[in-house]
């Protein structure tokens, strides 16, 4: 098996601070949050504007690389699934795909964005312009 390297630019700020207390998307109900990101980062956001779309790309940190199987939405009323069939934080790469508008840029390397259903702490390693 080959292995990669991911950089963590930053983290997220948010007043989520449990798992279980974060909604399934960012369209049920997730509060706005901060993207705190290295300073050293802060020349790879220029172009992005407040009323931008982006992609957030974070390493679910909590999420379980042994899970295989679930049941979507954690509801045992629904089939099993494998995993890549859902969008289950538990995963063998738990990455996170988040997309969420800018609603304000700060220094040095900072982004409020909404809505964004990640946990207070989960580390960024991407950020995309939706364009």
């Amino acid at each position: 098996m080959q292995t990669a390297t991911l950089t963590i630019l930053g983290h997220v700020r948010s007043s989520l601070k449990h798992r279980d207390a974060a909604p399934k998307s960012g369209e049920e109900g997730a509060p706005e949050a901060w993207l705190e990101l290295d300073a050293a980062y802060a020349p790879a956001l220029l172009g992005l504007e407040v009323g931008s779309r982006i992609l957030v790309v974070t390493w679910l940190h909590q999420g379980d690389r042994g899970v295989l199987q679930c049941h979507p939405r954690a509801d045992k009323a629904r089939p099993l699934r494998g995993v890549f069939a859902t969008r289950s934080p538990d995963r063998p790469n738990p990455l996170g795909l988040h997309e969420v508008t800018i609603l304000e840029i700060a220094e040095p390397a900072r982004l409020r964005v909404f809505p964004l259903e990640a946990i207070d702490g989960t580390p960024v390693v991407d950020v995309k312009n939706v364009g």
